[in-house]
């Protein structure tokens, strides 16, 4: 996160598990700002504060961050990505981007406008 250039407000994305006090502060420190997934349960407050819920773009990283794993979890569960039935990164690689490109054609009706 330090080698990040200058000038652009920096933020970080993360899961439900990176909801800690230690990467909080440590994200804070380099000047990121964590868009993190709050984890909210009866044991503990998440460390996402006001400070970052309260700002439309933790909302709108957060919606961004559900579409990406609504992706990730068709590809694995639907397309049958959990096991691979190949070996080495060529094959698993275009088996992966095929699968992806076949979630973008089911998603292609939802995207286009009606009427």
């Amino acid at each position: 996160m330090a080698s990040l250039p200058d000038g652009a407000k920096k933020t970080v994305g993360a899961d439900k598990n990176d909801d800690t006090a230690a990467f909080v502060a440590s994200a804070r420190k380099l000047g990121v700002t964590p868009h993190v997934a709050q984890n909210i349960n009866a044991h503990r407050g998440s460390n996402i504060d006001g400070r970052t819920t309260r700002h439309t773009g933790y909302r709108s990283s957060q919606v961004i961050r559900k579409r990406i794993e609504e992706a990730n979890g068709w590809i694995k569960e639907v397309a049958g990505m959990a096991q691979t039935k190949h070996r080495g990164l060529g094959r698993v690689g275009w088996m992966f981007t095929f699968k992806a490109a076949a979630y973008n054609l089911i998603r292609l009706p939802q995207l286009l406008p009606t009427g």
